[in-house]
Parts: structure tokens; sequence; C-alpha cells
């Protein structure tokens, strides 16, 4: 007989259940919000799933991707959708919404997502990382420039490999304030070249 499951996702734990054909409950468990402690349920050769279901979240796509590479049919069900069929139910809990997305399975009544790939996520995060780098960077050199001007030193137009050199002239004979944008200097110096590096190679194996 075929089986269905559900899982409701925590960050440290994840409330799953396993039904079979007819709908009805065959096990309930709470484990480790880790794809381990999930494959273990799963691995158990009395069940034969046809579908797995999870909400979409910050969780999913790692336990999506860990599921999937052993072979099990899961399904990330749109948030929305899945809300609004769970809404019914008397109690909430993490109990009884797993129970409800087990069903949700059973009867096919959801409404699946795609989910990226790890390497697709390692890009946007890489991305994501240097447009955040670059944007403090330019928020050090707008400062510069308006700290300074309270002094009467204008940087005026400088490209940004020439920026440092320019502010170490205009500060050249006033130690106090060499001082005290030193540190700021050495920040936006990191900052720069961290946006410079290459990317290392983003492989896709499995989350940690």
């Amino acid at each position: 007989m075929d089986h269905f499951a559900g899982l409701d996702v925590s960050v440290k734990e994840t409330s799953v259940c396993v039904v079979d054909g007819t709908g009805r409950i065959v096990r309930e468990v709470k484990v480790g919000s880790e794809p381990e402690a999930l494959l273990k349920v799963f691995g158990n050769p009395a069940y034969r799933f046809k579908r797995i279901g999870l909400e979409a979240g910050p969780l999913s796509q790692w336990l999506y991707s860990a599921l999937a590479e052993a072979g099990l049919l899961v399904i990330c069900v749109e948030t929305r959708h899945m809300r609004a069929v769970l809404k019914a139910q008397i109690n909430k809990t993490d109990r009884n919404d797993a129970r409800g997305i087990a069903q949700m399975m059973r009867v096919g009544l959801y409404r699946p997502v795609y989910v990226k790939t790890l390497r697709s996520q390692k890009l946007r995060m890489l991305l994501t990382h240097r447009k955040l780098l670059q944007s403090k960077a330019i928020a050090i050199d707008n400062d510069l420039r308006g700290t300074l001007r309270n002094f009467g030193l204008k940087v005026g137009m400088v490209g940004t490999t020439r920026f440092e050199a320019r502010i170490r002239e205009l500060v050249e004979d006033l130690p106090d304030l060499a001082a005290l944008i030193e540190p700021l200097l050495i920040v936006r110096r990191t900052l720069r070249e961290q946006v410079r590096d290459p990317a290392p190679p983003l492989a896709g194996h499995r989350a940690r």
C-alpha cells in the first residue's frame, strides 16, 4: 500500500505524520529538523512513500534537497495555499498541521512550488553578499566625503581607485583627522578587496 507523509518544520524540530492510502495514520513522530533524522523515519522498509510534503520556508530547500537526493518524492507546498487549507482545523498545532499536510499529499490537494538547486542558492547568496559589501563601501565613501567637508576639505571628483590616496592627501597635515579616518579607510579597503576577489567554485554538495 502507498504511504504519504506531511512535515511541519520548525527551526529545531519537525513533526512528521505518515498515513496510508485510506487516510489512516500509521505513525506520528517529532524529530530534529535535520536530513539524517528525517531519513531514519522515511527509510523504514515497511513504508512505500508516494508523496512527502512540506511547507515552503527557511529550511525547506535544504531538507527538500536531502530527501530528493535520497530518492524520495518530496513536494514543497506553496505557503498561502497550504494555510488556506489548514485554517479549517479547530486546534492548530504542529502535530495537526503535519496530519493536514499528509492528507493533502494523499488526496492531491496541494500547490507545489519550484525549489532551486543548492548551486543556484549558493550563487544567489554570493551575489547578495557582494551587493551588501559594495553598498557598505559606498556608504563609507559618502561618510568620508561628508565629514571632511565639515572641515573645508573637499574630495571632489575622484575614481574608486584614487579615493583613498585623495583622502590621505587632504589630511596629510592634519594628524588628528588622519587618526580618526584611518579605521574607515582600512575597512573600506577590505570591503573593496572582497568585492573584487573572484568567486570560489560553487559545488553542488549537500548543505551542512
